[in-house]
């Protein structure tokens, strides 16, 4: 082994940097984990703050507040699962039945597009789109149509909050997120649409016995990392989405580290529920990879 580094020794030099970066960046942070457990003082610094234990994860748990963002959080994610999972996929099917290479690129560039704006002008577009005033273009459609009488205030009503956080991460990332499916899709042999034609497969037959299984690694590769951020409802979106109207469906665990831990400067419950989120994370991450294993397929792990 030691002989195969020796040889290979300037392609291990490539890896050098990304090492140093994790180690720098993922690992030595690390120890801040502590805070967590202790009554962190800025001027004291980690180690001469007084140790509380359990002290602020109690305090989150037992918050008035813990069961609506709770609620919301996994509301919320399990929506973007649910729905905006397939979204990518079913682009990248879509897109990989285009025969015209112009038209293909051209429709790629355009779904593309949003996931390089930031969240800032995403919520600004969306606004103008959905505006209660004379003028928005949802509203005004709506009511041509006879739909509703009236305009509705989209962004005003909690009861839409979870609908358009929803729609509108789809709309960002659907493009992007059908890269790695089409780059999958590329790796199917096509001697098995041949042969299946042969045999009078139709389309939505080549989709579902060949298309499916030949990219069903990456679905499933995905599919468990999604799971393992089930907590990440999806900060920077919701943050500039929120208004005190819908406060009740918007309050999340990340806004909540924000108001509480980052705003009101209590570094230690803004790290306990920061690990909070990351255990669960990881112990679902690997019940689902575990599940994926159980039923024959290969895992992340």
């Amino acid at each position: 082994m030691s002989r195969g580094i020796w040889n290979d020794r300037f392609l291990y030099l490539f890896v050098v940097p990304g090492v140093i970066w994790f180690l720098v960046f993922c690992y030595q942070p690390m120890y801040g984990l502590l805070i967590a457990f202790k009554d962190y003082d800025i001027v004291k610094g980690v180690f001469h703050s007084e140790w509380v234990g359990l002290k602020y994860f109690t305090d989150f748990f037992y918050d008035y507040n813990f069961n609506s963002i709770m609620i919301n959080t996994i509301a919320i994610s399990l929506l973007k699962l649910i729905i905006g999972f397939p979204a990518p996929i079913i682009l990248a099917l879509m897109l990989n039945e285009l025969r015209s290479r112009t038209f293909k690129r051209m429709s790629q560039t355009i779904f593309y597009l949003p996931f390089f704006v930031s969240w800032v002008v995403v919520s600004g577009i969306w606004y103008e789109l959905l505006t209660f005033d004379e003028g928005g273009i949802v509203n005004t459609f709506l009511m041509n149509v006879g739909l509703i009488g009236e305009p509705i205030l989209w962004f005003g009503k909690p009861e839409y909050f979870w609908g358009l956080v929803v729609a509108s991460d789809i709309w960002k990332g659907i493009g992007w997120g059908s890269i790695i499916y089409l780059a999958a899709l590329s790796g199917v042999d096509s001697e098995l649409y041949e042969a299946s034609v042969m045999d009078g497969a139709n389309r939505w037959r080549q989709t579902w016995h060949i298309t499916l299984p030949g990219i069903r690694s990456a679905i499933l590769i995905l599919f468990i990392l999604s799971v393992g951020s089930i907590l990440n409802a999806g900060f920077d979106q919701i943050y500039v989405m929120q208004n005190p109207a819908v406060m009740e469906r918007a309050q999340i665990i990340d806004t909540y580290v924000m108001t509480t831990g980052i705003f009101k400067a209590n570094y230690s419950i803004a790290t306990a529920v920061g690990l909070f989120k990351s255990v669960v994370g990881l112990i679902m991450l690997l019940l689902v990879n575990w599940v994926v294993k159980l039923l024959g397929e290969e895992g992340v792990v």
